[in-house]
């Protein structure tokens, strides 16, 4: 997906054909992308945990003969221990970082381009913006050409893997960083339209908790007017028409509420341990990091 341009098929056939490898080799490579993001999160989180568990032995969290296996259960502070994912994204973007310096200083030396160009044109290529204004391998011969060609295959390679994972590891932070804020909104938001918006938006809801409360303070409030309730009351079998109705009303509600998650199904369980340190459900590539973290995390 890179599309520099400078190359394009010419006839009819040769379209047809790249409509058609394109099809299969842009799913590969996606595949490709999707498999080398989840093998270098297997990969950081397992490094990131050695060090996490050394410097609890040098704390004097841990013992010293302490082995990975099943002791690690047994150990409070191991037991879900996720990497976070500024740590991730940290050490994916020095990574980018060093990659990309380490490719620039190829491409000044053999393109003839100054550093900033090769850096420029580093990024639009791993990100696979591909302007085409700056493209490499064109000029007509080059001194170890075989040797070039092949490095730069590597760089390009490798870059556009590892701006991918970390273009995936930031989308993760900016959905934190949203919620943060639509949490700060809705916090300022004023209570009178915080409360009527929740009302429309449960307008069909049923909360036999609420109108429980609701008509046990109506009732308490109309019993300090009202002393015929009492007076009714001969016995602790007999109550008032007042509260048998309530009682109806409550009942009634709590079995539509059970009806109707019985045609829907219950909610499903949110596991919170899935949102500790910022990794929560994705799709697609955040589904592959999640669930890599999540396997990760345990003992081997």
């Amino acid at each position: 997906t890179l599309g520099f341009g400078m190359t394009t098929p010419a006839t009819v056939a040769g379209k047809v054909f790249l409509i058609v490898y394109g099809l299969f080799g842009c799913a590969g490579t996606i595949l490709f992308f999707n498999l080398f993001l989840e093998r270098i999160i297997s990969l950081l989180a397992f490094i990131m945990k050695a060090c996490h568990e050394r410097q609890l032995r040098r704390s004097g969290l841990l013992p010293s003969n302490f082995r990975r296996g099943p002791a690690m259960s047994g150990v409070g502070t191991l037991v879900g221990w996720k990497p976070s994912v500024y740590h991730v994204m940290l050490i994916l973007g020095i990574f980018a970082i060093t990659l990309s310096c380490c490719a620039s200083a190829m491409y000044t030396a053999v393109e003839g381009w100054n550093y900033i160009d090769s850096l420029y044109y580093c990024f639009v290529t791993f990100s696979t913006i591909g302007f085409g204004d700056l493209v490499s391998s064109q000029n007509a011969a080059y001194q170890n050409q075989g040797l070039y060609r092949f490095g730069n295959f590597i760089f390009i390679l490798m870059g556009v893997c590892c701006i991918y994972s970390l273009f995936n590891v930031i989308s993760i932070v900016i959905k934190q960083v949203l919620n943060w804020v639509l949490k700060k909104f809705e916090c300022r938001c004023c209570p009178k339209c915080h409360k009527s918006s929740a009302r429309l938006g449960r307008r069909n809801a049923i909360t036999p908790g609420a109108r429980l409360r609701r008509h046990n303070i109506s009732m308490d409030t109309e019993g300090q007017y009202d002393s015929d309730t009492e007076g009714r009351r001969l016995s602790g079998e007999m109550i008032s028409m007042r509260e048998l109705t309530a009682s109806n009303k409550v009942s009634l509600a709590i079995l539509q509420k059970q009806l109707s998650e019985t045609a829907n199904g219950y909610p499903r369980n949110v596991c919170i341990n899935t949102r500790q340190n910022g990794f929560s459900a994705g799709v697609g590539a955040l589904a592959i990091m999640n669930n890599r973290l999540a396997e990760t995390s345990d003992s081997r």
